[in-house]
């Protein structure tokens, strides 16, 4: 059975494509079947994964707007996993996709065509952007489940009760299956009382669980990209490479319960 998440934060810099590069690439190395989908137009899992998007001739845009087939589009990495690449080109999408019937349904339609063509993957990571617009709620609508990652910073909180209403309604309206997996500490520095104050409010405040390990702040994400590979691959023995690990192991035990 696939399992479809969702992660997602309106905030920018809270490490989300990090963390669907490594979660997936982790994920992998546990034998799991994994695709990655770029939702974002600014295409940087797609370049952290090693792709140009300029380089593109089709992407998820096209898989949305023209109907162009998804098993088409997908792309094999050295990471292990699949990913659906993004362009520039999905900046487009929103306002086409505003004017069509069932807009919300666009993404989990894809998906669903995808399975039902032979191409199954126990995991869908979807790395949605940093806004709550169209693709976003196609996100929310296609997935099983969402996780937030929150950079372990008091302003960071600001915008996550907003998401927690977007879920709310998608729930009401689009997808009452929807779970909320919890909140992933990210750019944890543990050296300092602030992070550590802030991830131990972390849960009261929402009321959410907190997948553990947090996600130690280190130069070697910023490595990665440049490399196209995610931290798994390019600084395998270091804390985040670990933790990622841990998180992903986590998030097999959530879903083992589910199913």
């Amino acid at each position: 059975m696939t399992t479809t998440l969702a992660i997602a934060n309106q905030k920018g810099g809270v490490a989300k494509t990090t963390t669907v590069a490594s979660l997936g690439a982790a994920l992998a190395e546990l034998g799991h079947s994994v695709l990655l989908v770029d939702l974002d137009p600014q295409a940087c899992l797609t370049f952290s994964l090693g792709i140009d998007p300029e380089d593109l001739e089709v992407s998820i845009h096209q898989v949305l707007t023209q109907g162009v087939a998804a098993a088409e589009v997908i792309i094999a990495t050295d990471d292990g996993v699949d990913l659906l690449p993004s362009t520039i080109e999905l900046a487009r999408a929103e306002a086409e996709l505003l004017t069509r019937t069932g807009r919300e349904q666009a993404l989990r339609a894809v998906l669903e065509d995808l399975a039902e063509g032979g191409t199954a993957y126990d995991w869908v990571l979807l790395d949605c952007p940093p806004s709550l617009g169209v693709m976003t709620v196609a996100a929310l609508t296609a997935a099983d489940a969402v996780l937030i990652p929150l950079q372990c910073e008091t302003l960071s909180h600001r915008g996550v009760g907003q998401l927690l209403d977007t879920v709310h309604d998608v729930r009401r309206f689009t997808n009452r299956g929807l779970e909320v997996w919890g909140v992933l500490p990210t750019l944890y520095d543990g050296r300092t009382n602030h992070a550590r104050a802030v991830l131990e409010t972390i849960a009261e405040t929402y009321d959410l669980d907190v997948v553990e390990p947090p996600i130690p702040k280190t130069i070697k994400f910023a490595e990665a990209p440049a490399a196209g590979r995610s931290i798994l691959a390019t600084s395998r023995s270091s804390k985040g490479a670990k933790a990622y690990r841990e998180a992903a192991g986590a998030l097999v035990a959530r879903a083992g319960r589910r199913a």
